[in-house]
C-alpha cells in the first residue's frame, strides 16, 4: 500500500505538466481511492488472484490492456509479473521502462560489513526516473497535495467536537524490527489524552491490531479507534482532515504525505536514507533510532532483518522526543 501511495504525488506532478495525456494506473481495485482525485486518470483493475493469475493470466491482462491504445508503458514496480508484461509488450513494440531499485545501492547501505552510509535517491524520484525515460521529464516540486475529502455523515458523528486538533496515530509496521514498542507508544498517547484539545484517531488492521486498539479507545477518553470501522475510501477521507499523523517507516505515512498532512515518522532498524520517507511537505519529522548504539542500522530496507541484539533498538527513542516533535508541528501550525 506504501508503495501505491507514493506513486500518488508523481502522479500529480505528471498530471500538471502533461494535462493532456491519460494515464491508466493498473493497481489493485482496493487502491482506486487514492487515485480520485487525478485528472485523465483511470484505474485498470488487477485481479492477480482470480482472472489474472499466472502466466495465462498475465497474458490475459496483457490483451486487455492492448484495448485500451497504450502508447507507453511506466512500470514503477519492476517485479515478476511486471518483467511478464514486459516481455508481451514487447510483441506490439509498445515502448516499456521500468524503474531502477538501486538494489546494489541499497545492499552497500544495509550490509553489516563496509557499509556504504549515505542518502540515496528518493523512491518518488526513482519514480519520475521511470516517466523521464519515456521522455516526460518531471519536476518533483509541482506536486501538489490532494484536496481534503469531505467527511462522510458516519465519521463526522464520530469525530465529534470539530474544534479538537485531529492526531493520527498509526503505531503497527509489517516488520517486528520497524515497529514502535506499544508500552512506549501509550506513554505517547497517554500524554496527549491530557490535553482535551486533542483527538487520537487509532489506525492499523487485522484481529489483533484491532483488539490492541480497542483497549486504547476503552482507557483513554480521546482516543478513537478506526480500525475495521471504515471502508478505504472512508479511512482516507478521516486521513485527509488530519493535523497530524503519527507514523512508523510504514503505509499511513505515505497516505498522510498524499494530502499534505505533517507527519512523525519513527524508524527502527531502517532508515530515511533508503529513500522510503513520506514524500515531504515542509513539516514531516523523522525520529531514528540511536545508530551510534546500533551502528548497523539500517539493516535492511524493508525491516524484514534484525540482527542479534538490535530486536530492542526503538527503545532508544524516548517518548519524550516523540510529544515534543508533534508539539513542535502543531505550534508551527
Amino acid at each position: 500500500m506504501g508503495d501505491v501511495a507514493m506513486t500518488v504525488p508523481v502522479i500529480t506532478a505528471f498530471c500538471n505538466k502533461y494535462p493532456n495525456i491519460k494515464i491508466t494506473v493498473l493497481t489493485r481495485k482496493f487502491f482506486e481511492p487514492m487515485f480520485e482525485q487525478l485528472p485523465n486518470v483511470s484505474i485498470f483493475a488487477a485481479d492477480v488472484k482470480g482472472k489474472h493469475k499466472g502466466f495465462f493470466g498475465l497474458w490475459r491482462m496483457y490483451k486487455e490492456l492492448k484495448t485500451i491504445n497504450i502508447d507507453a508503458v511506466a512500470d514503477l514496480h519492476n517485479v515478476l509479473r511486471s518483467k511478464v508484461l514486459k516481455a508481451f509488450f514487447a510483441i506490439s513494440g509498445i515502448p516499456f521502462k521500468q524503474i531502477d531499485k538501486g538494489r546494489t545501492e541499497k545492499k552497500a547501505l544495509t550490509v553489516p560489513k563496509n557499509k556504504i552510509f549515505k542518502p540515496l535517491k528518493t523512491t518518488h524520484r526513482r519514480y519520475a526516473d521511470v516517466f523521464d525515460s519515456l521522455g516526460f521529464p518531471l519536476d518533483l516540486s509541482t506536486a501538489k497535495p490532494s484536496d481534503k475529502i469531505s467527511l462522510p455523515e458516519e465519521i463526522n458523528d464520530l469525530v465529534g467536537d470539530e474544534s479538537k486538533v485531529k492526531i493520527g496515530i498509526a503505531p503497527f509496521a509489517a516488520f517486528q524490527g520497524k515497529m514502535y514498542p506499544l508500552e512506549l507508544m501509550e506513554e505517547v498517547i497517554e500524554e496527549l489524552n491530557k490535553n482535551n484539545a486533542y483527538q487520537l484517531f487509532f489506525f492499523g488492521g487485522g484481529t489483533n491490531e484491532i483488539e490492541q486498539l480497542n483497549h486504547l479507545e476503552e482507557k483513554y477518553l480521546n482516543g478513537i479507534n478506526c480500525a475495521g470501522k471504515f471502508s478505504f475510501a472512508e479511512e482516507l477521507a478521516l486521513i485527509s482532515n488530519l493535523d497530524l499523523m503519527v507514523s512508523m517507516d510504514s503505509g499511513n505515512g505515505h497516505l498522510a504525505a498524499m494530502y499534505g498532512v505533517p507527519i512523525v515518522t519513527l524508524w527502527g532498524v531502517t532508515h530515511p536514507h533508503s529513500g522510503f520517507s513520506p514524500f515531504n511537505n515542509g513539516s514531516n519529522r523523522s525520529i531514528l533510532s540511536d545508530w551510534n548504539a546500533y551502528p548497523l542500522i539500517p539493516t535492511s530496507v524493508y525491516g524484514n532483518k534484525v540482527p542479534k541484539g538490535y530486536e530492542r533498538v526503538m527503545e532508544t527513542i524516548p517518548s519524550e522526543e516523540v510529544i515534543r516533535n508533534i508539539q513542535e508541528i502543531l505550534g508551527q501550525k
